[in-house]
């Protein structure tokens, strides 16, 4: 156990993106063991390495998209010029996020009503700033930016 110790870290110090490949790996190898035949093992892992990838990539867009939310939302009743907190909860309380905000201008075009918004993200000691528009259309306000909060923009979003 004391060999693999270290090899273990390693793949620890990889993350996220070291998963997929690492279920990847294991399906393939055991498929293939199971089988006796390397092209199917190599088949099933690249499949399960691709779901893993999609799923993890799934899984941070609906995260991003509910922090997203979250500052539309706040921003939308927030009266100009006042900073304001905001916050998200997470279904996984991992990684929540809050910060504050500001609404710096509000505008009309001849779609929708905008609101343009500086906000910070504060994690630890540190807050990052950034700037975002913000529209309301029939369901409430909304992340105007399409990246990456559009969906129809498919893998147009992938980075």
């Amino acid at each position: 156990m004391r060999r693999l110790a270290p090899v273990l870290l390693l793949f620890l110090l990889g993350g996220c993106t070291t998963v997929s490949n690492l279920a990847g790996l294991a399906a393939g190898g055991t498929t293939g063991a199971a089988t006796g035949n390397p092209a199917l093992g190599f088949a099933v892992g690249v499949g399960v390495a691709v779901a893993a990838d999609e799923l993890s990539e799934w899984i941070v867009r609906t995260r991003v998209r509910g922090e997203q939310d979250a500052i539309s939302t706040a921003a939308g009743s927030a009266p100009l010029d006042t900073p304001q907190p905001w916050v998200i909860h997470h279904t996984i309380p991992v990684g929540d996020e809050h910060g504050q905000f500001m609404v710096t201008r509000e505008f009309a075009t001849p779609i929708a009503t905008c609101r343009e918004v500086v906000f910070l993200v504060k994690s630890g000691k540190e807050a990052r700033p950034f700037t975002t528009t913000v529209c309301r259309d029939a369901n409430g306000w909304r992340w105007a930016k399409a990246e990456p909060a559009v969906g129809r923009w498919g893998f147009l979003q992938r980075q």
